[in-house]
């Protein structure tokens, strides 16, 4: 039964009562109309609040929803991870599950992949967003692709369709610390973007909070660019040789103005205090590769379910 699926759709889902009822309406008011068999895959990422109880219900209704449950929160690229894990589609949709990622936008993304393109990502070409958000999401998306060894789209989220070649390809990467985006940039093929419109968040708060908006940037900066790394090697070698050539100074003044000397103390602070900071911030650059390192060792799994519905055998 699982081969005859044409489609499957993923959303995570944390903390999401106030609008799951709307998020099944229009995503299934969509997908009826496209004459796919299709399954919506809906990951509880542990949620605190009814959202479980309420998908449960949505799967007890309609066996097309399925369901994944975590048994804690393991974030949102985990929970993405593990629906393509268990998703059986020939194509894969990925949206976010508060409808800033419009379903409606799903029938133009089927077209271009019955058209031969095996990556359809949705492109922000308008945010409803305050400025200052929209301005540092620019920010983060131009350093990221200054930095990263691979070519991600400007502002390309993680709403996109896969070919199945590609969702196995990701499947079978081992990596914990997951960029979506990246990694579906990274394996290649035909890949497009399609322009639209993000809306306004439907109900509730965000659920990336600005710390989990900054760990996701670095991660996605860490797991595709050593620059960061080389940028402390080239920091710390042009500091070297600054600091060569101010001894030269040094040495050099005293011989000039040997009754007019000039008071070491603050070029001793300060040139103390910046190196210092400098070996920190290349410590801390080396610490963020190794935490990766060690987390890819110990193949800790990277979610553990609860529950798990409409999925036989």
């Amino acid at each position: 039964m699982d081969n005859l699926i044409d489609l499957s759709v993923v959303v995570p889902i944390y903390n999401e009562e106030g609008l799951l009822e709307s998020l099944r309406q229009r995503i299934l008011a969509v997908l009826d109309n496209c004459g796919l068999i299709f399954e919506l895959i809906l990951v509880n990422d542990g949620s605190q609040d009814s959202s479980f109880e309420k998908i449960v219900q949505m799967h007890k209704s309609d066996s097309r929803i399925k369901v994944l449950s975590f048994s804690r929160n393991f974030g949102h690229q985990v929970a993405i991870t593990a629906g393509l894990n268990y998703s059986k589609g020939r194509a894969v949709i990925v949206m976010d599950g508060d409808l800033q990622d419009p379903p409606e936008v799903i029938p133009d993304m089927i077209k271009v992949w019955k058209n031969g393109y095996e990556v359809v990502y949705g492109v922000r070409a308008k945010r409803r967003e305050n400025f200052i958000k929209q301005a540092l999401y620019k920010a983060y998306y131009l350093i990221l692709r200054r930095l990263s060894n691979i070519d991600i789209p400007l502002d390309s989220g993680d709403f996109c369709l896969m070919d199945r070649k590609v969702v196995d390809l990701l499947n079978s990467i081992p990596e914990r610390n997951r960029f979506i985006r990246g990694l579906r940039r990274w394996v290649g093929f035909k890949q497009v973007g399609l322009n639209y419109e993000r809306d306004k968040r439907f109900s509730g708060k965000p659920k990336y909070t600005f710390f989990k908006l900054i760990k996701l940037g670095f991660d996605g900066i860490i797991s595709f660019s050593g620059i960061p790394l080389k940028t402390a090697l080239v920091t710390g070698f042009f500091i070297s040789i600054s600091s060569l050539i101010y001894s030269f100074y040094i040495v050099i003044n005293r011989f000039l103005h040997t009754q007019n000397q000039i008071p070491g103390w603050t070029s001793i602070v300060v040139g103390v205090t910046f190196l210092g900071g400098i070996q920190l911030m290349v410590m801390g650059l080396l610490g963020e590769y190794i935490i990766r390192i060690y987390e890819e060792v110990k193949r800790r799994p990277m979610y553990i379910l609860n529950a798990a519905m409409g999925f036989e055998g």
